[in-house]
C-alpha cells in the first residue's frame, strides 16, 4: 500500500493540541495539559487547519471552539494517539519482552487482580502488564487493549468472552440508618435511600425482582466506583448492594 500523502499525516504535536482542546474544552486547559503556552496551542491548531485545508475551530471572541467535524476527527485520532503512547512506553520499559494491555474495573483491579500479579511477574518477568480503568464497554478495534475484565453481558462488538465467575450481592447499610426498625421484607428497603453503582444500573431492580418485588420504582444516588459507594454506605447515606 503506498504511503499516504504528506497532507494527511499531520505532526503529532498538532494532533495532540487538537485532541486536548476537544477533551478539555479550552485553550488554557489544553496548554496546561500539554505544558505549552496558549499561543503555542493556537498555532498548532492553525497549522493543522492549513495542512488539512478545512476549518477546525470557530473563534468566539478569545475562545476557540471545535467545529462538529473537528470534534469527530479528534475522537477518531484519540485512539491512535493512545496506541502510539502505549507502544512507545512498552518499547521503553520492556524492549525485549511482550506486554498485555488490560482494561479493568477499578475495585476488581485493586482488591483482586493487583494482589495476585506479583506471582505472575516472578514467573514471567519478560511480560509487562499494563492496567487501565474502563467503566463501560468499548470497541476493541478503536482502543489499544488486548482484553477487558468487565461485569455484565457478553455482547461487545467484535469480541469473544469467557465467564470468570458469578457473584452474590447483599444489601448493606450503617446501623444508624435503621433507627426506625430493621426491615422485615425486601420491599421495606424502598422506604430507605438506595445507593446505585454507575456500572450496574439495573442491580437494584434485579435484586428486588429476585425477592419477589416486581416493577419496583427504584431511585437514589449514583456513584461511579465501589470504593465511593462503600464509604457512602458506611457514613449512613443509604443502602448499597
Amino acid at each position: 500500500m503506498p504511503p499516504a500523502p504528506r497532507r494527511f499525516l499531520p505532526s503529532t504535536a498538532a494532533l495532540r493540541a487538537l485532541e486536548a482542546l476537544d477533551r478539555l474544552g479550552s485553550v488554557t486547559a489544553a496548554a496546561e495539559d500539554l505544558n505549552l503556552t496558549q499561543g503555542a496551542v493556537s498555532r498548532q491548531v492553525q497549522a493543522l487547519e492549513e495542512q488539512l485545508g478545512v476549518p477546525l475551530v470557530i473563534r468566539q471572541g478569545r475562545r476557540l471552539v471545535l467545529t462538529p467535524e473537528a470534534a469527530h476527527y479528534a475522537s477518531d485520532i484519540r485512539g491512535a494517539l493512545q496506541k502510539i503512547t502505549q507502544a512507545s512506553l512498552r518499547l521503553t520499559v520492556n524492549p525485549t519482552g511482550g506486554s498485555l494491555d488490560l482494561a479493568i474495573l477499578p475495585t476488581f483491579g485493586m482488591r483482586w487482580l493487583v494482589p495476585r500479579l506479583s506471582d505472575f511477574a516472578r514467573r514471567h518477568p519478560e511480560v509487562t502488564i499494563n492496567l487501565t480503568t474502563r467503566l463501560r464497554p468499548f470497541n476493541f478495534a478503536s482502543e489499544p487493549f488486548d482484553a477487558a475484565i468487565h461485569f455484565g453481558t457478553a455482547d461487545w462488538p467484535g469480541a469473544a468472552s469467557m465467564k470468570l465467575r458469578p457473584e452474590a450481592v447483599v444489601a448493606v447499610c450503617a446501623p444508624g440508618l435503621l433507627e426506625g426498625g430493621y426491615p422485615q421484607r425486601a420491599e421495606d428497603l424502598l422506604r430507605l435511600p438506595l445507593l446505585h453503582i454507575e456500572t450496574r444500573p439495573e442491580a437494584w431492580a434485579a435484586w428486588f425482582a429476585e425477592h419477589g418485588v416486581e416493577a419496583a420504582q427504584v431511585t437514589g444516588q449514583i456513584y461511579d466506583q465501589f470504593s465511593t459507594i462503600t464509604q457512602a454506605a458506611l457514613h449512613g447515606l443509604g443502602v448499597a448492594l
